[in-house]
């Protein structure tokens, strides 16, 4: 069915910006393919990798990953190079001695780019966030012979309003805890205080954070009086969970939009230090899909002129301005980690920067 919106010269447009993103994305991610594979074959033989385990966990997740990492760049290449073929070819002066403005020009460019920011955005919120898990699962396993941390020590964390839970030492293996301290605040005042010897997560229980404490000891504070109540064993349900004690590299790309934003939240209640990169992460997965509207105008804007020299000046501008939005990504989001800035201006900020730039290559672009 035909859209009545979308003129012949729209479906036309859209035809060659989807054609070449999609072509250039098999293209590229093919050949870093078989470099990554030449660069790791060794090390998935001498630690026996399956090839089953080779193709299904890593390199169908490893697919998806580096697309949506590299689809500003992929967005770019190709408005520049089928811009620049138009151009060459004289069928952007033929559009605009019809009567087309530069401006109507660029309602297919926008409706390209609103398809690729939506895929790219559904890719980075729930499809990658999946595979992550296999894939980084596998690189631990099979590829860096990583060992992800297995127990912490001294954790403390809030579990609830004026609830405070500490663990001496705990062990993720076993999900078992050791001193485990549970106290409990009214008005900063402290009117509980269990300590157990052991605290063992029921792995087994339908009962989301069941936990079973052993040689228990139960401290209610009344007033001037003290009640003391010993237990050799009790089942508890405390709002904390084995994973919250334990934090695994890249754990944040493992995580669907809803699911880090509750890890978040959660955090913050608990009082967690370390969420900068969880928030980064979260505002980035918003931010980064509208790289395709930005850096598209940037390609048309810089392509739409026929030269002389062809495609090469424009080619060269545009890998240099997309190469500088990618590394303005990671230096904003590592200096939001390292210093006090708020994730969501480190986040946003290579597009509001380079938002002005592709108004500015916009203004001046041929009419």
């Amino acid at each position: 069915m035909k859209f009545r919106f979308l003129t012949r010269i729209d479906r036309y447009l859209i035809a060659k910006f989807l054609g070449t993103y999609f072509f250039s994305i098999v293209l590229i991610i093919t050949i870093a393919v078989v470099f990554d594979y030449n660069e790791n074959v060794d090390r998935f033989t001498t630690n026996h990798a399956p090839l089953s385990a080779i193709i299904t966990q890593y390199y169908l997740n490893f697919i998806p990953y580096y697309v949506s990492l590299f689809s500003a760049l992929f967005v770019f290449l190709s408005v520049i190079f089928f811009t620049s073929k138009l151009a060459e070819g004289s069928e952007f002066i033929a559009m605009i001695s019809a009567g087309l403005s530069f401006r109507r020009l660029m309602r297919p460019y926008m409706i390209s780019s609103a398809l690729i920011a939506c895929m790219s955005f559904y890719l980075g919120s729930e499809v990658i966030p999946k595979g992550s898990v296999k894939r980084l699962a596998f690189e631990n396993q099979y590829k860096h012979k990583n060992k992800n941390k297995t127990y912490a020590d001294n954790v403390q964390l809030q579990v609830d309003t004026g609830v405070i839970a500490f663990m001496g030492h705990f062990n993720g293996l076993t999900r078992t805890g050791v001193q485990f301290n549970l106290d409990k605040f009214e008005n900063k005042k402290l009117i509980s205080h269990l300590t157990a010897r052991v605290a063992v997560y029921d792995t087994l229980s339908d009962v989301r954070y069941k936990w079973v404490l052993k040689d228990v000891t139960i401290r209610d504070m009344r007033g001037m009086r003290e009640q003391i109540t010993n237990y050799t064993s009790i089942d508890s349900i405390i709002m904390m969970e084995p994973q919250d004690f334990l934090f695994t590299r890249n754990q944040q790309e493992t995580m669907t939009n809803r699911e880090l934003r509750e890890y978040i939240e959660k955090q913050r209640l608990r009082g967690s230090a370390n969420l900068k990169v969880f928030e980064v992460e979260y505002y980035k997965r918003f931010a980064s899909p509208f790289a395709a509207f930005i850096l598209s105008t940037i390609g048309m804007a810089l392509s739409s002129r026929k030269r002389k020299g062809g495609m090469g000046m424009a080619l060269g501008i545009g890998i240099a301005l997309s190469a500088a939005y990618i590394l303005l990504q990671t230096v904003s989001a590592t200096f939001s980690i390292q210093a006090d800035l708020h994730p969501a201006l480190a986040a946003w900020t290579p597009n509001i920067l380079f938002f002005f730039i592709a108004w500015y290559l916009y203004t001046k672009a041929p009419r």
